[in-house]
């Protein structure tokens, strides 16, 4: 799999990746991560125009995407029931990560490029969300705590550093 930076002519092919990850959470019992319409189109423009979104291919095929976020993220201020492994070197944080529904291996390809990139990353996840707690455990991230979304709702929150 390649991982190139997204471009606004991506958006379409982006918002139906999202579209589908949400069904794949749903169908997986994860009703509360994603509400519809998130993450909106407005979100993902921002992503695009900021540099921050990754578009996944697979034989010229985008079938993933991710935020790829340098820079503190207000979120991560707080965490509940833990602590960073280190909250004083630079981070970045890995948002949105989403893969079509007959694609495999997207969560790998973007947790090992984003190592490629940096050596401390954060992610975090529903407690409903399975399937992201288990790639994320699998790609060497430590459970820290819980944090808070801007609108309140709780995630837990991992961290991979060298």
């Amino acid at each position: 799999m390649d991982i190139r930076t997204a471009r606004i002519e991506d958006l379409p092919r982006l918002m139906d990746i999202y579209r589908q990850a949400r069904e794949i959470m749903i169908s997986c019992g994860d009703v509360n991560q994603w509400k519809p319409g998130h993450p909106s189109e407005e979100l993902i423009r921002a992503d695009i125009a900021n540099g921050y979104c990754r578009a996944v291919e697979s034989d010229g095929t985008i079938v993933g995407a991710f935020a790829f976020i340098p820079g503190k993220d207000p979120t991560y201020n707080l965490i509940e029931g833990g602590k960073w492994i280190d909250d004083t070197l630079p981070y970045v944080t890995i948002h949105r990560l989403a893969s079509t529904k007959d694609s495999n291996g997207v969560a790998k390809a973007c947790f090992d490029w984003c190592w490629s990139q940096s050596h401390n990353l954060r992610v975090d996840t529903h407690e409903d969300n399975v399937i992201m707690r288990h790639c994320i455990e699998k790609a060497g991230f430590k459970y820290c705590g819980i944090i808070h979304l801007l609108n309140g709702d709780p995630r837990l929150a991992f961290q991979k550093i060298e």
